[in-house]
């Protein structure tokens, strides 16, 4: 347990500091780019999704080959480099070079994605879930750390909006020092010899596209709506000082299930709970389209988290089981690699969508995607009743 703790510290952290560049970053763009750049204010957020989607797979062969504590430091080395970029780009005005800055961030990002498969290996095969569970539950304290950063570090200097910056580049340093103290387990021989699958026998199983898609649609659907509510909440009257609050309050119905999800997945059922997190992102939609007041905004979100942490934690734990020991570095990267090839999409679409078509458009689209994670997971369990 004490490992777990800490690698849920480790998920807190590095999710915090995530938190704190969706946040802010969009808004510190617009300070120093013209008017007619504005939808694109949301590039250096689609760039570290980028550099997520190309790290995956070199991060997760590197922990096959290198161990777990050595693959989490180098993801948080490249985690101050990158966010050294975005303050050094927003000091010169530069944009290409806060782009840049998430690029180096994604290679950070991935690794702390892969701290719910390290999870799994820290705990007994019956509890998987639970510890999968656990270690999303780290992001909790990041539904504190990183909207109050966000609120209150934006100003402490000029640029606006660099402090945050230099707070991401302190929290990732904190993540390298914490990662010495957890002892994961040494790397065996079978871990990465044996007999092993291609990968393409390994991916079309239907339980793995299964599981792949409800994580590539959650985080999708989470992050097109999470990535454009910093600037729906401006474009719609509201005060930038909202943002915080109404990422705050995502962030929040985003991890505190996850101290009792394991224990649901394992009582219901994986397909049951990822059924509930698909009607609590279809009422996430239903709210934004009600109104836009702050309240609208709150309640949209907390739904869109909660809705994504049924839908990802399952479909997570779903996975685990298509795939052998030897087979997890290549399994669980092409997943993650999927899932933030999605993700990359969305973040950019986001605030183009927003801008050209507006808030309640933006909403429709969140609606048809998720009715598509119905419509996968209705089939899998018309042909596959024994797994319902």
């Amino acid at each position: 347990m004490r490992n777990i703790a800490l690698l849920a510290m480790c998920q807190a952290l590095t999710q915090s500091s995530n938190t704190l560049m969706f946040a802010s970053s969009a808004l510190a763009v617009l300070t120093i780019v013209s008017p007619d750049m504005r939808m694109w204010a949301n590039l250096p957020v689609t760039m570290q999704h980028l550099g997520v989607m190309l790290s995956v797979f070199p991060a997760s062969l590197l922990m096959m080959r290198r161990g777990r504590k050595f693959g989490f430091r180098s993801g948080s080395i490249m985690g101050m480099v990158g966010a050294s970029c975005a303050a050094i780009g927003l000091g010169l005005g530069s944009f290409p070079v806060m782009c840049l800055g998430g690029i180096f961030l994604g290679y950070g990002i991935a690794n702390m994605q892969l701290y719910r498969f390290a999870a799994v290996e820290l705990a007994p095969g019956q509890y998987r879930a639970q510890a999968i569970s656990y270690v999303t539950a780290g992001g909790v304290l990041a539904g504190i750390i990183g909207p109050t950063l966000a609120r209150f570090t934006p100003d402490l200097w000029l640029p606006t909006f660099q402090a945050s910056f230099v707070a991401v580049v302190v929290v990732h340093i904190l993540v390298f020092i914490i990662l010495g103290f957890i002892e994961f387990p040494s790397i065996k021989a079978e871990d990465g010899a044996g007999p092993q699958r291609p990968l393409l026998e390994i991916v079309t199983q239907p339980t793995y596209m299964v599981a792949c898609a409800g994580a590539m649609i959650a985080f999708g659907v989470m992050s097109f709506v999470m990535a454009a509510s910093p600037l729906a909440i401006v474009q719609c009257g509201l005060d930038k000082t909202e943002a915080p609050v109404t990422i705050f309050v995502h962030v929040m119905g985003m991890f505190l299930p996850s101290f009792f999800t394991g224990h649901l997945i394992s009582r219901f059922g994986v397909f049951n709970m990822m059924l509930v997190g698909i009607g609590l992102l279809m009422a996430g939609v239903a709210v934004a389209l009600l109104g836009v007041t702050e309240w609208h905004f709150r309640g949209a979100l907390s739904l869109n988290g909660v809705g994504w942490n049924f839908l990802f934690v399952g479909a997570t734990t779903l996975l685990t089981t298509t795939y052998k020991p030897a087979e997890r570095g290549k399994a669980q990267a092409f997943n993650d690699f999927m899932v933030f090839g999605v993700t990359t999409v969305s973040s950019l679409m986001a605030s183009v969508v927003l801008e050209l078509r507006g808030w309640d458009a933006l909403n429709h689209v969140a609606f048809v995607l998720v009715l598509i994670a119905l419509l996968i997971i209705g089939i899998f369990r018309l042909r596959h009743p024994s797994r319902a």
